[in-house]
């Protein structure tokens, strides 16, 4: 199919500013714990070539499988040798097929709602910073996103391509994350109240539903069943991963409804997205995509003529979101990147409202007003989805840093190398990180060219104390009376802090850092010689 000239140019803005915003710098945001803890359990498909699905913790295994390619293409065979440009590129190229993606239903939404969706979806903020997340959500969007428009082309054409298509989108939904459910249920809702509000009575419906070709639903489902399967049981070498799937949504549901740290408002969503402002931080909004939306949503139930598009479509796209933003809002359980798939939505609503507003306006001179104010927004939603990325990426002040690793960790990450160069042993030094409940990530990313790292929840006094130690103040008592009580006269160390200042891993979760005197000594020493070689041009 041949575009206009404007069409293409129009929509290679868009991919060009979704580039610009999400491929620059990916090392220089902190990894998240949940990034962190991602990128270890990738590390260890790397290096065994097996994949074992933990139904308890770290969703499906689609994320891992997708970064093998860009770290084979850059040649990295272990975990020590990864890069965050190596994990981040994954979630930045789903970000970008996502706007790609949208061409799939430009017959259905017209070619000026297409291009807008392209490009709201190539500036949201929210999209623009969790692209850049190693994280499952927005490969999750993708895929569902992919359910929606194959399922809508199947749905106009009738091909078996489609289907199969739409399936093999469902299986790779369904290996990325429980929370697939939701998009699932939500799509089969909003496909019923479609059929309903299109066709008027149940027996047309039915009738409608009897056009589709058992064979084609059979090719659909065993897609998604054969996807998902390889997945889980990675490649059958681990079979249990097939039944640990289903068991998966067991727990998922207890920690939606357990997990204090995550329990939120009804209304935290709508928060995070009309007006958000810490203090004397800027003041962030994507307003004028939920104002839209909703206005987008009102023409897909009136049903306006002045809009060529597939009304059928759209009130599916409305129903949908409209479901999700229900849904998500209901339960308890909340994080700010769990939004992203009612978001996606409301900006392809948004698109419509956009395209709608401005043609119901009689002249030309109030359209160019409009049209101006529109763009207006947008560039406002592209300046906070820079500032988002590359001025305030681990800050408080921006709504999509959540529980968020402080800089810190790039200084604690330094000390402990800077001693590993003195120490004979260099990176094979023993270290310790104690905090309770394992709350020490992302640190084993960080720390991850280390190769003896005791990990630990609380002080082991059966064991040697290492020369450098990291841990929470809460095990201080502890940590000092194994230090300074415990060993034999003769046998004690001094400690001395590691770090010169506070220290957090994240906000108010503090860490300390000590380091055997002799050795501190040493680096001290260190120092001075290199200050002095560089003053003397050796």
């Amino acid at each position: 199919m041949k575009y206009p000239q404007k069409c293409c140019v129009l929509f290679g803005v868009a991919i060009v500013a979704g580039i610009a915003l999400r491929l620059p710098q990916l090392k220089q945001r902190p990894m998240h714990t949940d990034e962190a803890v991602h990128a270890v359990k990738f590390g260890q498909l790397l290096k065994e070539d097996v994949y074992q699905y933990d139904f308890h913790e770290y969703h499906g295994p689609t994320l891992y499988y997708f970064t093998l390619i860009p770290a084979w293409l850059s040649g990295v065979g272990e975990f020590k040798d990864l890069s965050e440009f190596n994990l981040r590129i994954v979630p930045v190229c789903f970000g970008l097929l996502l706007i790609l993606m949208t061409l799939l239903l430009i017959d259905g939404l017209g070619r000026s709602t297409t291009i807008i969706a392209a490009g709201l979806t190539a500036i949201s903020p929210a999209f623009v910073f969790y692209s850049r997340y190693y994280i499952h959500e927005t490969l999750l969007v993708f895929f569902a996103f992919g359910v929606i428009a194959c399922g809508w082309r199947y749905a106009k054409s009738k091909k078996i391509l489609w289907a199969l298509l739409t399936g093999v989108f469902l299986g790779l939904c369904h290996a990325t994350k429980e929370t697939c459910i939701i998009a699932f249920g939500s799509m089969l809702l909003a496909l019923l109240f479609t059929l309903i509000m299109q066709h008027k009575t149940v027996a047309s419906v039915r009738n409608y539903i009897k056009q589709v070709k058992p064979i084609h639903i059979i090719v659909a489902i065993s897609a998604a069943v054969i996807i998902s399967v390889l997945l889980y049981s990675s490649f059958f070498t681990n079979p249990r991963g097939i039944p640990d799937s289903l068991r998966a949504f067991v727990p998922y549901l207890s920690r939606a409804s357990q997990n204090q740290s995550h329990i939120h408002p009804w209304y935290y969503y709508f928060k995070t997205l009309l007006y958000f402002r810490v203090a004397e931080g800027p003041v962030w909004s994507e307003a004028v995509i939920v104002v839209l939306a909703i206005v987008g949503f009102i023409f897909a139930m009136l049903k306006k003529p002045l809009l060529a598009v597939d009304f059928g479509l759209l009130r599916f796209v409305a129903f949908y979101t409209a479901i999700m933003t229900v849904l998500y809002s209901i339960i308890p359980y909340k994080t700010p990147w769990c939004m992203l798939g009612f978001v996606h939505g409301m900006i392809l609503l948004a698109a419509v409202g956009m395209v709608a507003i401005v043609k119901l306006v009689p002249n030309v001179l109030s359209r160019t007003v409009i049209s101006l104010v529109l763009v207006a927004g947008s560039g406002h939603l592209a300046w906070q989805g820079y500032l988002a990325s590359y001025k305030f990426y681990s800050d408080t002040h921006n709504p999509y840093v959540y529980a968020h690793t402080s800089r810190d960790v790039f200084r604690i990450t330094r000390r402990v190398e800077d001693i590993a160069r003195i120490h004979p042993e260099g990176y094979k030094m023993y270290v310790e990180v104690i905090c309770p409940k394992g709350d020490y990530w992302p640190l084993p990313w960080y720390l991850r060219h280390f190769s003896n790292i005791g990990w630990w929840s609380e002080v082991d006094e059966s064991t040697p104390a290492a020369f450098v130690i990291i841990a929470s103040p809460t095990v201080e008592q502890a940590l000092m009376r194994k230090l300074y009580e415990l060993p034999p006269p003769g046998e004690k160390n001094l400690y001395v802090p590691l770090f010169e200042s506070y220290t957090e891993l994240r906000p108010q979760v503090e860490l300390r850092g000590y380091v055997v005197k002799d050795l501190w000594d040493r680096f001290q020493q260190y120092q001075v010689q290199s200050g002095q070689m560089q003053m003397t041009g050796e």
